[in-house]
Order: structure tokens, then C-alpha cells, then sequence
């Protein structure tokens, strides 16, 4: 090649080095995504309306919209899809432009620019190892993402029933004060009459005394469940949540529940399909193998392509300078470094697989304690119904006696805390349910923002329940 057509040459070079870093400078804005690594950003959500009345879909999807914890593992995400970028931009050239300017007495005036291209050619794999690196903890906390929203979406859960249960609880006592008053007033009645001994009167006033402390009870702590769920909720605690009437337990066969027994097998291996902490764990292992190939390529030669082109100007005097070339950097000694960080990856290797084995073995115990637990509250959720009509009974019974005269107010009171201690156990007992219930979709991986959070689809992801 002539010395005339090698100097062409290598301005060509230089004018496309200048237009790359040209539009590589006016497309290097804050909000470009050359890689289409952004993620897409929450869904809006708007202000709590508190004059409406929550339902449970309501009351999950705006826990999700105002948690803080969502908002932290979608910012986590976001931070390692930019920092996969990064990685994925080791692939393209450095391109660095350069100029200085000096006046020199007596008026010499010197002018220098510059332009240098770097482009790694080779590097064994170095570039490939930290790219998946980046790409599965990405994975990974993508995962650990789901997880904290299925961990929120379960507390959401969690707070609506408590809120439930603690209302029904202040009128199971409001109801068990009323039947206290009127054994008390017709206690006093027969007393004053002379048909009754005052040992009954002053037990039926103590047992109306100790209902009013029951209602008490009953009203502070449904004021401490509504005011953990506004602050699941993102609102101050003091603020008051209304919520919809909750419907009764729906009807549910013992029989279908003990069939998940049967399924146990199937449900765990589903459900180490499904779980997003599982899919963390085995995302983190990926990622620590990645990082063991990158420290082994770490201390191998790279290549690079190396091009440069200036011009200088000095008392009216141009020069052109320019320079293409390949070079090749071979690492020689660096005091063991490569050898340890080698050593300490393949331990993170080992350590992320016994991770990964614990977890999938607490995946396998979730499931079989829901599964337990969801028998168990249905069982007890027939138990307590009949539990509930047969202490109604008894205190139709007794007071229809007492008020013939045949009968006595220690029966009466004793039929009355029978049937107040039935039902606040019928409410625990549908808690229990519905909590389970949501446990073992939980524990399965299905409960997620993407499932509707009614009192029937909600449950509608445990696909062995029938």
C-alpha cells in the first residue's frame, strides 16, 4: 500500500471514529436503553379513597401499590438491569476524544486534538462469564421480587381477615353483653319479686360486668387490627379503613381436603417449579458459576484493537498524526490474586448449592405443613359450626327454664359463656381456614399479583384442592 493511500486510509478511520462518537454522545442520554434492559416500570397506582369500603381484591392490590417493600425489590431490579447493561457494553468499543489549547508569550498559539478507539477482540470468555453473571442475578432478584410480593400479598391476606375476625369478634361480645344484660334484669326482677335468692342476682351482675369487659377487649383489639392494615396499607395507623361486609365461610367437603394427602408429591414438585425463592436460589447458583468462569478467564491474554488519529496546530503549523493496530496483553505474575479468587468462587459455588438443596427441602415442608393445616381448619370449621348450633341450644334451653322457674341462673350463665366461647372459636376457626387457604397457595408459588384476589379465585391456583 502506497504511502498516499495509507494516509487515506487512516483519515477514513479518524472521520468514521469522529461520527461514532458523535452519535454515540447524542445518544448517551440519562433515559436512552440501547440494550433494552429497562424494565417496565409499576403499574399506577392511585390514593386510598378511605370513604370507600376495602374488599379483599382492594385491600391486596392497594398493599401492593403502597408497601415499601415492593417498591424496594423493583428498585433492586431496576438497578441490575442497568448493571447487566453495563455489562453487555463491554462488547462495543471505548471511543475517548481529547484537546488541549495554550497561548504562549509571545503570542504562539497551540491547538491539539485527539481521537482513540479501543475494542477488545479476545479475551477467552472473560466478557461472556460477566454478562451471564449480571443476567442471572438479574434472574435472580427478578425472583426474589415475586417472592416479596407473594410474602406481601400473603400479609395483605393476613391484615383483611384479622381486620374481619376482630369485627366479628366486638359483635360476638356486643351479643354475648346483650344476653348478660337481660339475664341480669330478669335475675334482678325475680329478685325484687321475692322468687329469687340473691346469690343469683349478684352472679348475673358480675357476669354482665364481665361481658362489658369482653366488649371492651373485643373493641381495642379490632382498633389494632384496622390499624396494622393501614399501615400495610402505606397510611398512618390512626387513619380508619372501611371494609366490605365478609361473606360467610364458603361450604367445603372435609373429604376434598384429606385428598391432599394424596397429592403431596405432585404439590411439592409443582411447587419447586413455582416458587420464585427456589427460582432465586437456582438463578444465584448460575450466577456464582458465571463469576467462576470470569476469575478463570480473569488472568488469561486479551486482545485489543487500537486506533488513534490527532491533529495539532502550532504557530500556523498543521500536522495529521494517526496509528491502527492490534495488541495483545498477557498477564505474567499478579502474586497469586487469580489463583485465591478462583478458590473463593468455586467455594461460593458450593455454598449456593447447599443453599439451593435447604431451600428445596423447605419448599417440601411449606407445602406438607399447609397442606396439614388446611385439613386440620377445615375439620375444625365443621367442628365448631356444630359446636355453635348446640350451644345455641342450650342457651334457648336454659333460659326458657330459668324464666318458667324451673330452672337456675348459674345454668343459664354457664349456657351463656358455652355459647360465647363457640363462637368466638367459629371465628378463629374461619380465620384459621381462610388464612390456610392462602398459606398453601403461598406455599405452592401461586399466590402472586397476577391472581385475582377475591374470596373464590383467590384460591382458585391450588389446583389439587378438589
Amino acid at each position: 500500500m502506497t504511502a498516499r493511500k495509507k494516509n487515506l486510509c487512516l483519515r477514513c478511520c479518524y472521520a468514521a471514529l469522529a461520527c461514532t462518537l458523535t452519535l454515540g454522545t447524542a445518544c448517551a442520554h440519562e433515559t436512552s436503553d440501547p440494550f433494552s434492559n429497562r424494565l417496565p416500570e409499576r403499574y399506577a397506582c392511585g390514593e386510598i379513597n378511605t370513604d370507600r369500603a376495602l374488599d379483599l381484591a382492594g385491600v391486596v392490590h392497594n398493599v401492593l401499590c403502597n408497601n415499601p417493600q415492593t417498591r424496594e425489590v423493583w428498585a433492586n431490579s431496576r438497578a441490575q438491569a442497568a448493571q447487566t447493561g453495563v455489562s453487555q457494553a463491554s462488547y462495543l468499543p471505548a471511543i475517548s476524544a481529547t484537546g488541549t489549547g495554550t497561548q504562549n508569550t509571545p503570542g504562539v498559539t497551540q491547538r491539539t486534538l485527539g481521537l482513540t478507539l479501543s475494542y477488545l477482540l479476545y479475551d477467552f470468555g472473560a466478557r461472556a462469564a460477566n454478562l451471564d453473571n449480571a443476567r442471572q442475578l438479574l434472574a435472580s432478584l427478578n425472583a426474589s421480587r415475586d417472592s416479596t410480593v407473594q410474602t406481601v400479598f400473603l400479609s395483605a391476606v393476613l391484615a383483611y381477615y384479622q381486620a374481619q375476625a376482630a369485627r366479628a369478634a366486638q359483635d360476638a361480645a356486643a351479643a354475648a353483653e346483650r344476653a348478660a344484660q337481660e339475664s341480669f334484669a330478669l335475675a334482678n326482677a325475680r329478685y325484687l319479686a321475692g322468687s329469687a335468692t340473691p346469690a343469683d342476682m349478684l352472679t348475673a351482675q358480675t357476669a354482665y360486668s364481665q361481658s362489658t369487659l369482653n366488649r371492651i377487649t373485643a373493641i381495642g383489639a379490632m382498633k389494632i387490627a384496622r390499624g396494622n392494615l393501614a399501615s400495610l396499607l402505606g397510611l398512618d395507623a390512626h387513619v380508619n379503613i372501611l371494609l366490605s361486609e365478609a361473606r360467610p365461610s364458603l361450604p367445603v367437603q372435609d373429604t376434598g381436603y384429606a385428598e391432599l394427602e394424596q397429592n403431596i408429591t405432585a404439590m411439592i414438585e409443582e411447587a419447586r417449579h413455582n416458587r420464585p425463592d427456589l427460582k432465586a436460589a437456582e438463578a444465584t447458583l448460575r450466577a456464582a458459576e458465571a463469576a467462576a468462569d470470569a476469575a478463570r478467564a480473569a488472568g488469561k491474554p486479551t486482545v485489543s484493537l487500537n486506533a488513534s488519529g490527532n491533529q495539532s496546530s502550532s504557530a500556523g503549523i498543521n500536522t495529521h498524526g494517526s496509528s491502527l493496530g492490534v495488541s495483545m496483553n498477557v498477564p505474567l505474575f499478579s502474586g497469586y490474586a487469580p489463583t485465591y479468587r478462583i478458590r473463593a468462587a468455586e467455594a461460593q459455588i458450593d455454598s449456593k448449592k447447599a443453599q439451593l438443596e435447604r431451600l428445596r427441602l423447605q419448599v417440601a415442608l411449606d407445602v406438607w405443613t399447609a397442606c396439614q393445616n388446611l385439613i386440620t381448619a377445615t375439620r375444625n370449621l365443621h367442628a365448631t359450626a356444630d359446636l355453635v348450633g348446640s350451644a345455641e341450644q342450650s342457651e334457648r334451653m336454659a333460659l326458657g327454664r330459668y324464666r318458667a322457674g324451673t330452672g337456675i341462673m348459674l345454668d343459664v350463665l354457664n349456657a351463656q359463656n358455652s355459647l360465647y366461647s363457640a363462637n368466638q372459636q367459629r371465628i378463629q376457626a374461619e380465620f384459621n381456614w381462610n388464612i390456610s387457604r392462602a398459606t398453601l397457595a403461598q406455599a405452592m408459588g401461586n399466590l402472586n399479583e397476577g391472581v385475582n384476589p377475591g374470596d373464590d379465585a383467590i384460591y382458585n391456583t391450588i389446583k389439587h384442592e378438589k
